[in-house]
């Protein structure tokens, strides 16, 4: 089961895990807090909702690293233990998957930006490095560098991954403007897109977060016909919307299955879910997938 290679060839379409955020929200997470810090502090509810998507039926989930990186870990006194907390969000998801499911190392952006000068290329690229070397030190099947919209940060996470570590890379972007909702926000096309990741040594290439399953089948069409490569699909339960003060996502795990359908039928190899979605959402997934009633939904 620790071989993510033979997992994906040997399946038609393998389902992933769905949100870590929203799930640590319902636990007591404060808005704005650190995710990352619960795996040093409160490792039991990380380990409450990875077994929860393995219990799901997810034959791949992610670590509790998305914020691993030392910019958004120094915003809450973080960045000295850049080590402890990645290596710890991978030990507790490799723990929660046992021999059921295999762990993808989540790195995702710094949220500075190399063309305004505030930070330089060995910046980021040293985080990076520190980052993949402790998800592999944690027992990572995976490097998983995710919700990408600049191509250069993502060129030099790779870089940096492909030295610290070696696992296989999965690259995976935004894409949520332009008229047909099929750009990045910097304006990078799919068919684009691939040509960088593919360039950059990834093993898997895909798209996540930003819009709902709905919005990314087109891309993941797009995808599908630029690369001989496995596709990667994680969308969000919808548009995001507020309720009061609350943010809330509309799509229920009947609504966001019939979607993500169409994203096997459009060459999608890999299939989970992104911010709102849930256990639920998984679970009927998984089941739409492999051809059984679905759950019943309340």
């Amino acid at each position: 089961m620790r071989n993510p290679q033979s997992l994906v060839t040997a399946s038609a379409c393998v389902l992933a895990d769905g949100a870590w955020g929203t799930e640590f929200q319902k636990l007591g997470l404060e808005p704005g807090a650190s995710a990352e810090r619960w795996n040093l502090e409160h490792p039991d509810q990380v380990a409450r909702v990875a077994r929860s998507y393995v219990d799901s039926g997810s034959r791949v989930i992610l670590t509790n690293t998305f914020g691993g990186n030392s910019f958004i870990l120094g915003r809450h006194g973080l960045a000295d233990r850049l080590e402890e907390v990645n290596r710890r969000g991978a030990e507790i998801s490799r723990e929660a998957a046992g021999d059921r499911a295999l762990v993808f190392g989540s790195m995702g952006p710094t949220g500075k930006l190399l063309q305004t000068g505030e930070v330089t290329e060995d910046e980021i690229f040293e985080t990076y490095r520190g980052q993949a070397a402790a998800l592999w030190r944690g027992g990572a099947d995976a490097i998983l560098i995710e919700t990408m919209i600049d191509v250069d940060e993502m060129k030099i996470a790779a870089r940096a991954a492909r030295g610290a570590a070696p696992l296989p890379l999965v690259l995976s972007m935004t894409f949520d403007s332009g008229k047909q909702k099929t750009q990045t926000m910097m304006g990078v096309t799919p068919e684009q897109a691939v040509q960088e990741m593919e360039a950059c040594g990834a093993w898997m290439i895909g798209a996540n977060c930003g819009l709902g399953p709905e919005f990314y089948v087109s891309v993941c069409r797009k995808l599908r016909a630029a690369t001989r490569r496995p596709v990667w699909i994680k969308a969000n339960a919808g548009i995001p919307q507020m309720l009061g003060t609350e943010v809330v996502y509309p799509q229920s795990p009947g609504t966001f299955g019939e979607f993500a359908l169409e994203l096997r039928q459009a060459g999608a190899n890999v299939i989970g879910g992104c911010c709102g979605t849930t256990p639920d959402h998984i679970r009927h997934l998984g089941a739409l997938l492999a051809g059984s009633p679905a759950p019943h939904e309340v």
